[in-house]
Order: structure tokens, then sequence, then C-alpha cells
């Protein structure tokens, strides 16, 4: 199971989740068990009351308790998330949150969708299926995250801990050979930087995925050349420190 989920925004920007474990999310979800037995416990003492002086109102009432347990419990995760942006009484103790797999707040169908099919993670009555699910999955979803596309993570990000080498007073050895940088915009510049940062704590799939989206484009459109027998982070290297130096931006 992967411990974090890197993901590539349409702005270039590569931001990371560290993905919530079995008992975190088992902790959050006990706590919400609570919070809802009590809000029930309630309910039914209040229903039971009003019974007493109506017949009709007991009649409904009768009907009522028989499907809140059920249904009040769905509705209750349902809410809790659609309203939270994802995060129940459980979740925001713990510190974590459910979101899309892109990385964005989920919606009310989203919350729905994986809350529907919570009992089926239950099969055969030991959160047997679930906990298999999670177990299993590079990211720890259960069934309802897979239908649903979403993930339950950690809601503080992990600081990145590495920094582009640090040649603000010499110059890079490959500076010489990027080019002028001329057309290089300062998102593109920001997006590079970025990338150059975050590259070597990067799982090697998102590595190559993110080489291909973020670098490769701004080295056609800029004509550098990619000799095989150099690593192409070192080239990118070269355009961030030249191109921040430059601009004043180092």
């Amino acid at each position: 199971m992967a411990q974090e989920l890197v993901l590539l925004t349409p702005e270039k920007t590569i931001v990371s989740f560290r993905i919530a474990g079995l008992g975190s999310r088992a902790v959050a979800h006990l706590v919400d068990l609570i919070l809802w037995m009590l809000v029930l416990f309630t309910l039914t003492f209040l229903i039971s009351f009003l019974s007493v002086f109506d017949y009709i109102v007991g009649s409904l009432a009768g009907a009522f308790l028989l499907m809140l347990p059920i249904l009040g419990t769905f509705l209750f995760f349902i809410l809790f998330e659609g309203l939270w942006n994802g995060q129940t009484v459980g979740k925001k103790m713990m510190g974590i949150r459910v979101r899309k797999l892109d990385g964005t707040g989920i919606t009310f169908g989203n919350a729905l969708a994986r809350n529907l099919l919570r009992p089926a993670d239950f099969f055969p009555g030991t959160y047997f299926i679930g906990m298999l699910s999670m177990v299993t999955s590079p990211t720890s979803q259960r069934l309802g995250d897979m239908v649903a596309g979403t993930i339950v993570v950690y809601d503080k990000r992990p600081e990145p801990t590495f920094r582009v080498a640090p040649h603000a007073i010499n110059e890079h050895p490959l500076e010489a050979v990027v080019g002028d940088l001329r057309g290089m915009t300062r998102a593109e510049y920001d997006a590079l930087r970025l990338f150059c940062d975050r590259y070597p704590e990067l799982p090697l799939r998102a590595q190559m995925q993110f080489m291909d989206e973020v670098w490769i484009p701004i080295a056609l459109k800029l004509g550098i050349e990619r000799p095989p027998n150099i690593h192409p982070l070192y080239f990118a290297e070269a355009v961030v420190m030249k191109y921040g130096r430059i601009h004043g931006l180092l």
C-alpha cells in the first residue's frame, strides 16, 4: 500500500497527500458511531415521550423509530461528509478527510456513493471485506471509495524534505548549454522549480510521469537538447537556476 498520493494539478503544481491508515480510520469511525448512538438515544426518548399523548403520533413515531437506526446512520455520514467537506466529527478528531482521487474536495454525490456501499464492507459481519479491500488497495480504498472515486487522507500535507541544489552564487555547470531561455514564462519556472525540489522524494512512477508532463514540454519549447548520458534533472536544475538568476528570483 502506498503511503503517499502524489498528484500533478492542471497548473503543473505537484501536491501530495499522506494516505490515512486503517487504525486512524477505525478510531474515527468508532467516535462517529458513539456520537450517533447518543443522538439516536436522544431522538428515541423524545419520540417515545410524544407517543404517550397521541395514538396517531405514536403510530407514526413507531414506524419512524424502526427506520431511524438504519436510515439515520446513512444520513449521519452522508450529511457530515457532504457539509463538512469530507469530514465527520471522528475524522476531524483524527485529522483525516475524504477527498476525490484528484485531490479536490468531495461532493454530496461522492459522499452518497461511498456511504451507500458501507454495508458491503461489513460482509460477512466483521468488516472483513472492508479491511481486506483497504489492505489490498494501493491507496487504502474500501469498496465505497472505489465506486465513488474517493480516498481518505491526512489533512496535514507532508512538508517537502528536499530543495534544489543551491547554485545561487556559482552557476550551474549546464547553464551554458540550456540557451538564453527566451519565451519561458514565470509559471513554467515555478512549475519546474517545484518539480526539481520534489523530484528526489517522489516515487519512481511519479518521477517518470512528471518528467514527461513538466520538464519535457518545457525542454521542447526552449529547444534544449537532452543527451541520453546526462540525467534530465540536471538540465532542469540548470534552467531553474539560470532563469532565477536572470530575473532576480534566487
